[in-house]
C-alpha cells in the first residue's frame, strides 16, 4: 500500500493512495479530515480487537470502517452488491469504493497520518 500525506492550497492535510486503496485515501480526506481523538480511538480499538473474535464499524457520512481480527476494510456507504445487474466480467467494487487492509499495514499508516498532521498544523 503507497501513499503518501500533503498539506493542499488552503492548508488542510491532503491523503493520497495508490490504486487498490483509493478508498483509504478517501475516508481520511471525508471522515477523519485531520482529527487526532477519533484517529487515537480507532488506534485503541484496533489494539483490542488484535487476537480476539471482536468486530468495531465506524459509520461515516460517506465511507465505512469496519475491522476485525484479520483486516480492516473501507467502503463507500453507497456500495451495493446487487449481482442480477452485474454484467459480465465486471467487478463486485471498483477500487475507489472499497479497499483491504491488514491491521498492522493500516495502523502504521494511521500513525504515519496522525504524526503528519501534528508536524503540520497552523500555528
Amino acid at each position: 500500500m503507497d501513499y503518501e500525506f500533503q498539506r493542499d492550497l488552503t492548508g488542510g492535510i491532503l491523503a493520497r493512495f495508490s490504486m487498490d486503496h483509493e478508498a483509504i485515501g478517501y475516508w481520511l480526506n471525508d471522515e477523519i479530515q485531520s482529527d487526532i481523538s477519533l484517529i487515537d480511538q480507532i488506534l485503541e480499538e484496533m489494539e483490542g480487537i488484535k487476537g480476539s473474535e471482536r468486530q468495531w464499524e465506524l459509520i461515516g457520512k460517506e465511507y465505512s470502517l469496519s475491522i476485525d481480527d484479520e483486516e480492516v476494510m473501507v467502503r463507500a456507504n453507497t456500495l451495493h452488491f446487487e449481482t442480477d445487474e452485474m454484467e459480465e466480467g465486471m467487478s463486485y467494487y471498483d477500487n475507489e469504493s472499497i479497499s483491504f487492509c491488514g491491521l498492522d499495514d493500516f495502523a502504521t499508516m494511521l500513525q504515519k497520518y496522525r504524526l503528519f498532521i501534528l508536524e503540520n498544523r497552523r500555528n
